[in-house]
């Protein structure tokens, strides 16, 4: 063998390979160099936390679950863990509020603290006010992801925890709406939160 790449009778040099030259080369050529490979950042997929969820709701009426799975359209739904528990929590940019269930805080004897500026919302109809008075500090996980922020404490049903632009204000989220998926990055690690499927929300 005079050359590695191609045929002897095309070769110009005509200098022999040792064998171990042969395996120098085969080194070389067939091994990744570790070196690349530890540099690689490795992104880290938060699926939704999987468990007993804290309320069963009753199902009056099934229909056929959808069989797209397109997310484009969907709000973003996960579960998270709060004190060995799973909950549901939605992550919308268009909020302008970290929210906590108050039947979240009042179920885990959360403690609270007053809000530094209450204020009113007042949902679609006039006459339907919600005065916002408290905060709680609520840590979650999410798989290995470990996380606390301050919420305003509401009487909401259609999640447990909702975490809204300042959550994706300070963590640097990054929203997909194609994939409905957030991206961050925590000391150095990325994280890609991942929504529920379509038959689990």
């Amino acid at each position: 063998m005079l050359r590695y790449d191609h045929f002897q009778a095309e070769c110009l040099n005509r200098r022999a390979l040792t064998i171990t030259e042969i395996e120098e080369i085969d080194h070389i050529v067939l091994e990744p160099d570790e070196k690349d490979a530890e540099e690689e950042e490795e992104d880290i997929i938060l699926a939704p936390k999987v468990g007993e969820f804290l309320v069963l709701k009753r199902v009056l009426q099934t229909t056929e679950a959808l069989k797209e799975e397109n997310q484009s359209k969907l709000i973003f739904h996960s579960r998270c863990a709060i004190q060995g528990k799973v909950y549901s929590l939605i992550t919308d940019g268009g909020s302008r509020t970290n929210v906590a269930s108050s039947h979240l805080i009042d179920k885990l004897k959360l403690p609270t603290i007053p809000h530094p500026r209450p204020y009113s919302l007042q949902w679609l109809k006039k006459g339907n006010e919600v005065h916002v008075t408290k905060q709680a500090l609520i840590t979650y996980t999410i798989g290995n992801f470990k996380d606390e922020f301050l919420c305003d404490m509401l009487p909401i049903d259609a999640c447990y925890l909702l975490l809204g632009r300042p959550w994706q204000f300070y963590k640097g989220a990054i929203y997909n709406g194609t994939t409905n998926t957030y991206t961050f990055k925590v000391k150095d690690r990325n994280y890609t939160l991942t929504p529920l499927p379509l038959n689990q929300i």
